[in-house]
């Protein structure tokens, strides 16, 4: 421990004393303020003006009188303690306000990781808020967001600012074929959308995030899908593409390419090959609404997010963009 340290470490518990004495220039009169004997007022005095080097105090009567030594270093005493109780002030405010309650709506896809990383880091330091969740197709949760029924949109794409609607991304994750284990393509090291022209497609149903996004890769490949099924969420369209009625277009299940999923008793399995376009990826995001008055715990978990999220998630970002 250097000198200077040493001295700030002697000098830290004496601050309350100095900034009183400051105040009242009376030893009596600041020992009864802080409820301690007088000769721990005195002794204090001592003690600062001997890790200091020279006197704050001098006796003027029948009080005492600031040196200017103490004048000079008195603004600065009273700035710290200021700061400190500033700080203790929003610990406390915030230990008690995060009893209260976070809405989330968010897109069935996020509910097996992502959201629950970020309600777990939040909950570590808040054990007691409660989480109302709500999930649904993106258009849903984005409805239930602008009707004041959640605090917060997890969607994927991110969902537009504007008339009170606020957003920032998060990550982003690559799409991928879904195709059976046993369809002609699936040992590709990467596929392009033409190359399965004549393949029927599991859909996903429109309001879904993942279902703009296909079609945007559709737009691009030129020729619109063979629609088999229409799958209510992405666990149905998996379990069709294993039964070999068609291929899909998901974001990975697990981590990195070429992942497949078995059930060769029943016949089933599908495998996820990479897909050859510069579209081929979501951007995921949390959306909030601008409010006069936020509810503590809302700006709480909001702050996480944006200042914490990207290095809360870079974990599952990794494993499932297939990188090491």
């Amino acid at each position: 421990m250097d000198i200077e340290h040493k001295q700030l470490v002697q000098l830290l518990p004496l601050l309350p004393v100095l900034a009183q004495l400051g105040r009242t220039q009376h030893v009596t009169e600041t020992a009864e303020i802080l409820g301690v004997p007088q000769p721990t007022v005195s002794r204090a005095l001592a003690r600062a003006s001997a890790v200091v080097g020279t006197e704050l105090l001098v006796r003027d009567g029948r009080g005492i009188r600031l040196t200017p030594a103490a004048r000079t270093l008195l603004p600065y005493i009273e700035a710290a303690l200021a700061e400190f109780q500033a700080g203790l002030d929003r610990v406390r405010h915030e230990s008690a306000v995060v009893r209260g309650r976070i809405s989330v709506s968010f897109q069935h896809t996020f509910g097996e990781a992502t959201l629950p990383i970020l309600i777990g880091a939040f909950r570590s330091r808040h054990p007691h808020t409660a989480f109302e969740l709500s999930q649904g197709a993106r258009s849903g949760c984005l409805e239930e967001l602008a009707a004041g029924d959640a605090d917060f949109a997890l969607t994927a794409p991110v969902a537009p600012e504007g008339r009170g609607i606020r957003s920032a991304a998060l990550y982003r994750e690559p799409l991928r074929f879904v195709l059976h284990h046993r369809h002609p393509l699936a040992g590709r090291s990467r596929v392009h959308l033409s190359e399965l022209r004549n393949d029927p497609f599991v859909s996903l149903p429109s309001g879904v995030g993942l279902r703009s996004l296909s079609d945007a890769l559709f737009r691009e490949a030129g020729f619109r899908p063979r629609t088999a099924f229409e799958g209510q969420e992405t666990y149905t369209a998996r379990g069709l593409v294993s039964a070999g009625l068609g291929f899909g277009i998901l974001p990975p299940a697990g981590p990195g390419s070429g992942g497949g999923q078995y059930l060769r008793a029943a016949g089933l399995g599908l495998v996820e090959v990479p897909i050859d376009s510069g579209l081929a990826f979501r951007e995921i995001g949390i959306a909030w609404r601008e409010r006069a008055a936020e509810p503590d715990p809302v700006r709480l978990f909001r702050e996480l997010v944006l200042s914490e999220g990207a290095e809360l998630l870079a974990g599952l970002v990794k494993a499932r963009s297939g990188t090491p």
